[in-house]
């Protein structure tokens, strides 16, 4: 035990600037650093939240607005203040905070000043951060200010409580645009709609719920990456962990077969792509935190686009979580990546299946083609032999854009024949119990759908009609072991 009485001490205090300089390179995005403010607005009990602008280039304003239960000056001098909540403390279970940083964090990572306005009791109190004031002073001080353009806020007026956080001197994202420059504003507004289609994954149960988010005069509509109610969605049985605080749930997504073009777009989400969104949805109190990430655990792989996997998790795990500032990473413990291994190895087993029956349903209603081996077995002097087959796609166009190189070639071709190790794999067949992997089993699958993606748009320029080129793709080894992917040869 350190007897603190007897050893000397001294004030090393960070220097206000450069701290809050270091505050701004955590990593926000501008979706997550909205979507962190919206938390508070969570937590304080809002059922409307407004996200407004005033484009006026780099002066341009960001407002986000809400009905909460607002606080008093006290109360807002010390929310404002870094760290105004220690990690360590117990939260209130509908608490979705962390470090008591977001909404410092958040706002410094976007603009060089910020004013938060709240209402409380009938009255009003605001306060700011202007970082060039900071610098001016070299002292933690909030400055007694607030922006006069806040009228555009329209709803403020009518509001008896609630919070309003401001943004201005954007300059991560507006600082070289040009008010009257039709291309600043286009850029603008794009990243406006990705804050949107974020919004609307993050908090989708939120909105479900009834909590309402407008951005300008529109309503975000919840997007739910589980598609609950759709036709042919499978739910997979529920896996309660940590005495039933962590719950799995995984989920094997329509087949594409199964809806409608609208309904499929709607499938790709936030991210316009079905790739991109499978594997493991990790939520704290309802708020998603990961969105279609295999955590390390896989590699992302086309013929696990239908997999989906719900985490839930409670405030009070986060420690062990690994769950970051910006509340976009989390990490599961060691013990528990087994079981979500179990359950992750269930659920893309089933989605592959799903791929895998249609991808052969797809091959039974194509034309009967010929099949294209890789490899031949023949007859010489009275022993068998193994064959490049020379007829195969991959072999014929190789050998046909050789370019002066086809002797090469063959001799290479001739060389691979002629050394096949068959004793050697005949005597591990024997002895050996492991069966062989089929044709790429373990390695990016990427490569594969390439090559057929390759191949079926030569077969298409010989003049096959699409059917053709997809039945021709279907008998050719090795991608009659991914019929899964013949869907995706005309996208």
């Amino acid at each position: 035990m350190i007897d603190y009485s007897k050893i000397e001490s001294t004030s090393a205090e960070p220097e206000a600037s450069s701290m809050i300089e270091t505050f701004r390179a955590i990593g926000y995005s501008i979706e997550t650093a909205i979507a962190d403010i919206l938390d508070n607005s969570i937590s304080a009990g809002a059922r409307n939240i407004w996200i407004d602008y005033l484009w006026k280039g780099p002066y341009t304003i960001i407002g986000i607005m809400d009905d909460g239960c607002g606080m008093s000056n006290k109360e807002l001098i010390q929310a404002m203040r870094p760290g105004s909540i220690s990690p360590l403390t117990e939260r209130e279970e509908h608490d979705l905070g962390r470090f008591g940083l977001g909404l410092k964090t958040a706002s410094f990572s976007q603009c060089r000043k910020f004013c938060v306005i709240s209402k409380k009791d009938a009255s009003e109190s605001y306060w700011t951060w202007d970082l060039d004031y900071v610098n001016k002073e070299k002292a933690w001080k909030l400055i007694k200010y607030k922006p006069e353009e806040i009228d555009f806020l329209n709803q403020w007026n009518y509001l008896q409580s609630g919070t309003t956080v401001l943004w201005w001197d954007i300059d991560r994202l507006t600082k070289d645009t040009h008010t009257d420059k039709e291309s600043s504003k286009a850029d603008f507004f794009a990243t406006i709609e990705k804050v949107k289609k974020h919004l609307s994954m993050v908090f989708h149960r939120y909105i479900e719920e009834g909590v309402n988010i407008w951005l300008r005069d529109r309503k975000i509509e919840p997007w739910d990456p589980f598609m609950i109610g759709f036709e042919g969605l499978q739910a997979r049985p529920e896996t309660l962990l940590e005495e039933g605080k962590v719950r799995i749930k995984g989920f094997v997504m329509p087949h594409r077969s199964k809806l409608s073009a609208e309904q499929y777009n709607y499938g790709k989400g936030p991210k316009d792509s079905w790739a991109a969104h499978q594997g493991f949805y990790i939520y704290r109190n309802r708020r998603l935190l990961v969105a279609g990430d295999w955590l390390g655990l896989f590699k992302r792989e086309v013929h696990y686009d239908l997999c989906r996997i719900r985490v839930e998790l409670p405030n009070n795990m986060d420690d062990e979580w690994q769950i970051d500032i910006k509340k976009s990473v989390a990490r599961p413990p060691s013990r528990i990546r087994e079981p979500l291994l179990a359950v992750a190895k269930d659920v893309r087993a089933q989605a592959v299946e799903v791929y895998r029956h249609k991808g052969k349903v797809v091959k039974r209603k194509l034309a009967k083609d010929e099949y294209f081996p890789f490899w031949e077995e023949k007859t010489r002097h009275g022993k068998r032999f193994y064959k490049l087959n020379r007829d195969h796609p991959m072999l014929k166009e190789l050998l046909q854009n050789a370019n002066g190189l086809t002797k090469q070639f063959e001799k290479v071709l001739q060389f691979i024949e002629e050394t096949v190790p068959v004793p050697l794999i005949t005597l591990q067949e024997n002895e050996n119990k492991k069966p062989h992997g089929q044709p790429f089993e373990g390695k990016n699958h990427d490569v594969v759908l390439e090559v057929m993606k390759a191949i079926y748009e030569s077969l298409i320029a010989e003049g096959l009609q699409p059917e053709q080129a997809t039945a021709r793709i279907a008998n050719i080894e090795p991608f009659n072991f991914y019929l899964e992917y013949l869907e995706h040869l005309q996208e």
